[in-house]
């Protein structure tokens, strides 16, 4: 059964959008409370992340027309990550992504884990967001089998999103890659949709054309961590996914596949999952991949990865048949599991992760583990890793789908511009991650013939995130007037110069099916309707600076 919609609708753009007709302004001689202190907008360094920086700045300057005093404050990715993840009570405003990953082709993961009160104090929720609805129409969709159904509390949960404007949405960025053609074959890459050519298919797949046989690339990002029980970041996920087997795998098709499994079938009522292990299956320092392995690996998060948890909290208990069947017994049937968590869930050596775990303190968690061999099972062995410099990975020969590459070496390059160059100088022979003009990766391209560009639209998205829980982003009012104050036309020309498209929703147009059909329309924008949201919620101008409504104190003094 469905849960039922009929309620009074809250506050929303479009209640504001009729007193815009009639308030050009803030009222300027109104009873008022505290004036708002500064307010901090953190992004990544303009070096490393241009685009982001720059479309900071833009939203800087347009809410200071708001009487706001907004300060950009550029930030290394580490830092930045630390900031949000580690200290939630701290910030005001960040800018942030979610970027594209396979198991992203559900719209679960990021419906459920990015908005459901049970992530706010250690997961994904680090805006702090609670609502009870939310919670309970984000708990019935993972159980509703029927895709319509399903689809029916998809959209409605991307509307209470966008009714309460917990995050602003700026983009979809439209994802840019390139690769030298003389080294790699052109037909042996592979598109995902979402996700586009830099993907584990490619990298497990793409086969060389002469004797360079390793594939160079880049990051403009920091490594965190390289950590099974950590999602510490984008690329970090990049090396993860190909040391760490998975039970599935999400496929080109965007559906997932069995990958360590050999098979995966379901019983009648949907709450049994039976599993066969894939024969002959080792771990790197040569010791065998058993069906312990893989209950550790789906019970570990339970007590020791917070961001892991929510993947498995369905799991009402997992049964060892024999010594390569493993039966999951779901508390309720789960629509997104094997995408959620089958295709999500690295599989980890119990003989070298359990007496890690064991040995943290009461309190700790498997994210502050520095294990330094890295051992997993899958189609890359882990090689070295030099902080701010690279990653090696070698190709594991042994492994049933052994790459077609000899080393896969990420090369750590925070500036863009350098990053483009030493593509051109045959120092990079695949461009993975670019945050800098497409258009110059066009024009180098057309003036070496070698190098082949491919984009696509990213499952992932920019977005601002406000801080739930430091007054005002406590009040939807307040944030809603910010969104509507932002220009994203101006931003998605100038910031990304036209390759992305307007966002508002965490359900990218990649995804055709769940995405809301004119969810980007029901938000309305502009400096007056965003002056007139603030009115209608009490906040007055004086001497050209944003105050509280009457009655409210500043709580924070920076």
């Amino acid at each position: 059964m469905l849960l039922n919609f009929n309620r009074p609708l809250r506050t929303t753009f479009a209640a504001g959008t009729i007193v815009a007709l009639t308030i050009g302004a803030l009222p300027a001689a109104a009873e008022s409370g505290d004036p708002i202190r500064e307010l901090t907008l953190i992004s990544r360094a303009q070096a490393a992340n241009p685009s982001q920086f720059q479309a900071a700045e833009l939203i800087a300057q347009a809410w200071r027309k708001l009487g706001l005093d907004v300060k950009v404050q550029g930030l290394p990715r580490p830092q930045q990550s630390d900031a949000v993840w580690y200290n939630r009570d701290t910030w005001d405003l960040t800018m942030w992504q979610m970027v594209g990953r396979p198991e992203r082709s559900d719209p679960d993961e990021l419906i459920y884990n990015l908005f459901h009160s049970s992530t706010s104090e250690k997961g994904y929720n680090f805006v702090g967001y609670v609502n009870e609805e939310y919670d309970k129409i984000a708990e019935q969709q993972r159980v509703t089998a029927n895709r319509d159904d399903r689809k029916v509390l998809i959209d409605r949960l991307q509307d209470i999103v966008n009714e309460d404007q917990v995050y602003a949405f700026l983009v979809h960025p439209l994802k840019t890659f390139a690769f030298d053609k003389t080294v790699w074959d052109e037909s042996s890459t592979i598109e995902q949709p979402g996700l586009g050519i830099k993907n584990f298919w490619t990298y497990s797949n793409i086969a060389p054309l002469g004797d360079q046989r390793d594939m160079i690339l880049n990051s403009s990002d920091e490594l965190n961590a390289i950590n099974p029980f950590y999602i510490s970041g984008a690329t970090d996920s990049w090396i993860t996914e190909l040391i760490w087997d998975r039970m599935m795998r999400i496929g080109p098709t965007g559906l997932a596949e069995p990958w360590a499994a050999e098979s995966v079938e379901w019983s009648d009522d949907a709450k049994s999952c039976t599993i066969k292990l894939r024969d002959g299956m080792m771990w790197h320092d040569g010791k065998p991949v058993t069906a312990d392995d893989v209950v550790f690996s789906f019970t570990a998060p339970v007590k020791f990865a917070p961001m892991y948890k929510p993947f498995v909290d369905g799991i009402a208990n997992i049964e060892v048949v024999d010594a390569s069947t493993i039966r999951f017994e779901l508390s309720e049937p789960n629509a997104a599991f094997e995408t959620s968590t089958l295709a999500k869930l690295n599989l980890v050596p119990k003989h070298v992760w359990e007496p890690l775990l064991a040995a943290l303190e009461d309190g700790g968690n498997a994210e502050s583990i520095l294990e330094e061999s890295r051992i997993g099972s899958g189609p890359f062995k882990f090689n070295r890793w030099k902080t701010q410099q690279e990653v090696v990975l070698d190709a594991n020969a042994d492994h049933w789908a052994p790459p077609k590459m000899e080393r896969w070496i990420l090369r750590i390059i925070l500036n863009v511009e350098a990053t483009l160059g030493m593509l051109r100088a045959s120092e990079l022979n695949f461009l993975s991650d670019y945050t800098g003009d497409p258009a110059l990766l066009m024009e180098a391209a057309d003036a070496d013939g070698d190098l082949n560009v491919v984009d696509s639209v990213d499952i992932g998205f920019q977005y601002v995130a406000f801080n739930l829980r430091r007054p005002p982003f406590d009040d939807s009012a307040f944030r809603r007037a910010l969104s509507a104050g932002i220009n994203r036309e101006l931003i998605r020309k100038a910031a990304y110069n036209g390759f992305a498209i307007n966002a508002n929703s965490v359900v990218s147009p990649a995804l055709s099916f769940w995405h809301k059909a004119g969810i980007d329309g029901e938000l309305p924008t502009g400096m007056d309707l965003a002056k007139s949201i603030l009115a209608e919620a009490g906040y007055v101008i004086e001497d050209g600076k944003l105050h509280y409504p009457a009655g409210k104190t500043e709580q924070f003094s920076k």
